[in-house]
């Protein structure tokens, strides 16, 4: 009777046990299930993204083939842009390289046409001279080294010697008129014409010295001419400061001379450079 009571306990342990694992059993296998069930939902959608994957591929593979096909197209258009701009550039260059020549070359004639315009001024006005004084009655004097008539003869001589290129026969002549008779009424004239020979030589450091000596002589009528003169010499010296205080002296000091024009357009020259 003992032991049948004290079964009952385990009987009912057993069967209280046998219910739990069985309940737990149930909720590991409905667990299961629901872990299956989105399993199989995953896999529907995989399924469905790959087969959307398969649809877009060739559509993707279209335009990624398209745009590379543009980034060609572009990179060789870009690169034909910049060729183009690159020509563009040096027929630029090129351009400017000639205007600068062109400049160059445009104040090379002009220099040289200046030259021969001063020449033939210089020119025009030893031929003037000789003429009238050739017309002029000689004077008589008793003191100098030549007389009158010996010294205007030389003089005439000398002139004639610059005008056909014989500066040296000229330079002698002239030089030996200034030191024969300074006080005689040509030898101004000898000295502006012996800067002159000078001047036509290129020897400018020189004429600007004789040029200079112009100035010494009282009532020359040499003296706007000497002063164009010097600023013309140093211009061509490359002094260009210089020259333009010479011209600029000129206006100031001889507002009245037949050479202003030429002075303010060599300024203006001058101050275009």
């Amino acid at each position: 009777m003992r032991q049948l009571i004290s079964g009952k306990p385990i009987l009912f342990f057993i069967i209280l046990l046998s219910g739990i694992v069985f309940g737990q059993q149930s909720d590991v296998e409905r667990k299961f299930k629901r872990l299956e069930a989105r399993i199989n939902r995953e896999k529907v959608r995989i399924d469905s993204l790959d087969n959307q994957i398969r649809i877009l591929l060739p559509d993707l593979k279209n335009t990624l083939r398209a745009a590379t096909e543009a980034k060609k197209q572009s990179d060789s258009v870009d690169i034909s842009i910049i060729n183009k701009i690159n020509t563009l550039q040096n027929k630029i260059h090129i351009l400017e390289d000639k205007a600068a020549y062109t400049d160059s070359t445009n104040f090379e004639i002009l220099a040289q046409l200046v030259m021969i315009e001063n020449k033939v001024v210089t020119l025009t006005n030893s031929f003037t001279e000789m003429y009238n004084l050739k017309n002029e009655p000689p004077e008589v004097s008793q003191t100098a080294k030549l007389t009158p008539q010996q010294y205007k003869n030389r003089y005439i001589e000398s002139l004639s010697n610059y005008q056909n290129g014989r500066y040296e026969d000229a330079i002698r002549g002239f030089s030996e008129l200034v030191v024969a008779d300074p006080r005689n009424e040509l030898a101004d004239n000898s000295q502006y014409w012996l800067a002159e020979c000078f001047y036509s030589q290129k020897n400018y450091k020189r004429s600007v010295i004789e040029f200079g000596k112009v100035f010494t002589f009282p009532g020359t009528d040499k003296d706007d001419d000497a002063q164009l003169k010097l600023g013309l010499a140093y211009q061509s010296m490359g002094e260009l400061e210089k020259a333009r205080d010479e011209y600029k002296r000129l206006l100031d000091y001889f507002p009245g001379s037949e050479y202003v024009d030429k002075a303010k357009e060599s300024l203006k020259q001058l101050n275009m450079e």
